[in-house]
């Protein structure tokens, strides 16, 4: 289920659902039905356009990304959780390289709000989950080792190699922290998802969203970008997440 769940959502994004609009254009030129191939290429320059147009791709992600507010005041806890992202391991590369540019600001995150509730009680951990997918390395295996170059003690940090998505991250963190409150660190855009997946598992996590992508650029260079397209995979990934979610009854 997990692996179906992956190969349909990969064929709803923006892009490969664009290149489908258009091979449909161009089947129907090749069987000389210019009417309907006028149809699907219209309809195909105009899905890019759109989506690629950066107040739009705002207005589509913002939704996600303003469901949390940012965490300016941190409260005591003693666990902070950085989710997961992607990574790729190449020891020719540094450890910065190797990890996704999400990941990279997701731990940088986590380890600032650990640092200043370190300051106040030693006793805090943070927590890197992350399976390693196709990788030779788990995913919270790299992201410790970010950490730790970046001067987080080795005893200080827990590891969750096992969890492949997001709900099963909450359900190996309830082993951890029961009931007892959090910090949660993910995307902006992910955010959303994790609190309602987390919550319905009986935790209680406290959002501290990171990496948000909606921006209004004055560049006239970002007016029609590939960003804005990106932002649009992003929230698009969430949507189908939520509904994926709501259907499962996991939130």
């Amino acid at each position: 289920m997990f692996l179906f769940k992956k190969i349909i959502s990969a064929f709803l994004l923006p892009v490969p659902l664009g290149l489908f609009i258009l091979f449909l254009a161009l089947y129907f030129l090749l069987i000389n039905s210019y009417a309907k191939a006028k149809f699907f290429l219209v309809l195909g320059f105009l899905w890019f356009i759109l989506l690629s147009f950066q107040p739009i791709s705002n207005a589509i992600i913002n939704p996600l990304e303003n469901s949390h507010k940012a965490l300016f005041d941190i409260p005591k806890v003693e666990y902070v959780l950085v989710l997961g992202s992607g990574h790729i391991t190449n020891e020719k590369l540094s450890i910065t390289s190797q990890l996704s540019s999400t990941a990279s600001i997701r731990i940088n995150e986590g380890i600032r709000i650990f640092k200043i509730l370190e300051a106040k009680d030693e006793n805090t951990k943070i927590v890197f989950s992350g399976y390693k997918g196709f990788d030779k390395n788990y995913h919270s295996f790299m992201a410790s080792q970010l950490a730790i170059s970046l001067g987080v003690k080795k005893d200080k940090i827990r590891k969750l190699d096992k969890p492949r998505d997001t709900r099963e991250e909450a359900i190996e963190m309830k082993k951890i922290v029961g009931e007892k409150p959090f910090i949660l660190v993910t995307s902006a855009s992910h955010m959303k998802r994790s609190i309602l997946l987390f919550k319905k598992q009986g935790l209680n996590p406290i959002a501290a969203p990171t990496y948000n992508l909606a921006d209004v650029s004055k560049s006239y260079s970002n007016i029609f970008s590939s960003e804005n397209l990106y932002k649009v995979k992003v929230a698009f990934h969430e949507y189908i997440g939520l509904v994926w979610a709501y259907i499962r009854a996991y939130i």
